[in-house]
């Protein structure tokens, strides 16, 4: 695992996927099964019996136990094998690696090293995706044919949006109008646009006149692997944004091998909270969008590099790219200093 990051959260899934039938999935190319325990908490081992290394996912659970479909030997949710079928005498090497897992913010969340070193304090804030009295989130999933900062790129460079969402989010020009600027604090990196003085995008239809002048702003907020925060906000033109609205969304990216990335999303909105329509409008368009629009441009830019290095095929910088390209600088110096011993297991 020396090409992926190890001291940081992985984000596994939604948390209403790992329910009562398991969830198998691929992270930083390795094979994961995750499952309710009787406490309501989540247990994450490696999905691979010891023995003739047939996935636990296909076994069956007793309480907190699964038991291998293949041979039948049994594991504790700690990874410990507690029955051998055939003998009383477990044999040695029979444990299964498992993974600190943290469940926040209906997000089941990986550790990606050292069980031991997990640090809750290093996952970040997404506290509004779960529905609350007052605001409604619809979510997604999708599996990217790219390797995740290839995503990463295309998320913290918003200037695509006039190009590549023409069924969607683009024909208005507002990023043409605005103005994109980048700061790093810490191990955060901040990537925004903003746009003033611009008449009320689709985002704040009915909430302003047309013949209005708003402020709009995109900031994108991300902290490594990859997971991001979108606010998209918009306020009367001059006056303080604290005096307009602004819609958070979640853009989780988690590599599921070098080739492909499993991309998580939300939308979280204030109005309307009871309207299955408003769902239903609101999964389509961000589906649509992500699906139909990003996805394709995505995987077909990374066919035409894949397997090369990245900095090798010199890439042209436009300056509105410069959040993806810190980004990448920023995953390379940390796993360097992890491998260096900076930052040890």
């Amino acid at each position: 695992m020396s090409e992926w990051l190890r001291n940081c959260w992985y984000m596994a899934g939604w948390s209403d996927e790992i329910g009562a039938a398991a969830l198998a999935r691929t992270i930083f190319n390795k094979p994961v099964f995750l499952f309710r325990l009787s406490n309501g908490g989540v247990a994450a081992l490696l999905d691979r019996c010891p023995h003739r290394f047939a996935p636990l996912s296909r076994g069956t659970r007793e309480a907190d136990n699964v038991v291998c479909g293949y041979h039948g030997l049994t594991f504790s949710a700690q990874g410990k094998c507690v029955r051998n079928p055939f003998a009383e005498r477990i044999p040695a090497g029979t444990d299964v690696p498992t993974f600190a897992v943290l469940e926040r913010d209906g997000i089941v969340w990986l550790w990606g090293g050292e069980a031991h070193r997990a640090d809750a304090s290093r996952i970040p804030d997404f506290s509004f995706v779960p529905d609350t009295p007052h605001s409604r989130t619809v979510r997604g999933y999708t599996l990217v044919n790219a390797n995740y900062e290839y995503g990463t790129d295309n998320l913290l460079d918003l200037s695509h949006i006039e190009f590549v969402h023409k069924g969607t989010f683009a024909g208005q020009g507002v990023i043409f109008a605005g103005r994109h600027s980048m700061q790093v604090e810490g191990e955060t990196l901040h990537s925004k646009w903003f746009m003033p003085d611009i008449p009320p995008p689709s985002v704040a239809y009915g909430r302003y006149p047309a013949d209005a002048k708003v402020d709009h702003w995109l900031d994108m907020r991300w902290n490594a692997p990859a997971s991001m925060r979108l606010l998209v906000g918009a306020c009367p033109h001059g006056v303080s944004r604290a005096a307009g609205f602004e819609l958070p969304q979640a853009h989780i990216l988690t590599p599921a091998n070098e080739h492909q990335t499993h991309y998580f999303w939300s939308s979280t909105r204030y109005h309307d909270l009871d309207s299955s329509e408003m769902d239903a409008m609101l999964l389509e368009m961000f589906g649509n969008a992500f699906d139909q629009e990003d996805k394709p441009m995505i995987e077909a830019a990374y066919a035409n590099v894949r397997g090369k290095d990245f900095w090798a095929e010199k890439p042209v910088s436009l300056g509105i790219d410069q959040g993806g390209t810190r980004a990448r600088r920023m995953i390379e110096s940390m796993i360097r200093a992890e491998q260096s011993g900076g930052d040890q297991e």
